[in-house]
């Protein structure tokens, strides 16, 4: 399996998605990047009529009678079970439940941060590399071990300590332990799989020093 984007993206499988910035320009750098990356994936992971620029100007009463309409059962793209948004990258564990689900939910995701940076810094062009690479996941366990290796990457790259992980709002990570309770993510199949929050917060902070080893291992080889 290749890790380019000519991965058969099915309907009802999992996956795990990445995509880097240009140049590795570091784009997610304040909370507002980092606040709006995560607004465009809640938004995006439904078919939309509107941008979410347009939909922000629009009036509290019209914000909630269009994602009313829009934000139903047949409109969902994806379902996100884990995220991390890092500088100059991110990370996604997916399922695609409609055609071409993950391409679009992608697709619009960065273009609409790629243009809302833009805006901020006076910049043109593109932001991310294309095309984006994703990698189906064959089983639970990998499965599991993906959601935690992503959850982990701010810790991994030295941003922050495990123990600040599960107040971090730029991964998924604070929905597992019950501190966000949005709709965004689905922590439902890995919850029922370990029990309850404590067992895979476990799980996750067990793999934390090999996984920092690793990334330094990493840095000696090229690939």
């Amino acid at each position: 399996m290749t890790n380019k984007r000519r991965v058969l993206l099915v309907n009802g499988e999992y996956y795990h998605v990445l995509n880097r910035t240009i140049a590795s320009e570091e784009v997610f750098i304040s909370n507002r990047e980092f606040k709006r990356a995560v607004d465009l994936l809640n938004y995006y992971r439904f078919r939309q009529e509107i941008s979410f620029s347009k939909f922000k100007i629009l009036s509290h009463e019209d914000k909630s009678l269009y994602l009313r309409r829009m934000q139903i059962p047949q409109n969902l793209l994806v379902e996100v079970y884990s995220f991390a948004i890092m500088p100059e990258h991110y990370h996604l564990l997916l399922k695609q439940l409609n055609d071409d689900g993950i391409k679009i939910f992608i697709s619009n995701f960065q273009n609409g941060f790629a243009k809302y940076y833009n805006a901020r810094n006076e910049r043109d062009g593109s932001l991310f590399k294309s095309p984006f690479r994703a990698k189906l996941i064959t089983s639970d366990e990998k499965f599991l071990h993906v959601s935690r290796y992503i959850h982990l990457n701010p810790v991994t790259s030295y941003i922050l300590e495990f123990k600040d992980l599960g107040t971090y709002p730029y991964t998924s990570f604070p929905y597992y332990l019950g501190y966000k309770k949005d709709n965004l993510v689905n922590t439902d199949f890995i919850t029922r799989i370990f029990g309850n929050n404590k067992k895979y917060a476990e799980f996750v902070e067990n793999q934390v020093d090999y996984q920092r080893k690793l990334r330094k291992i990493k840095s000696f080889i090229l690939e």
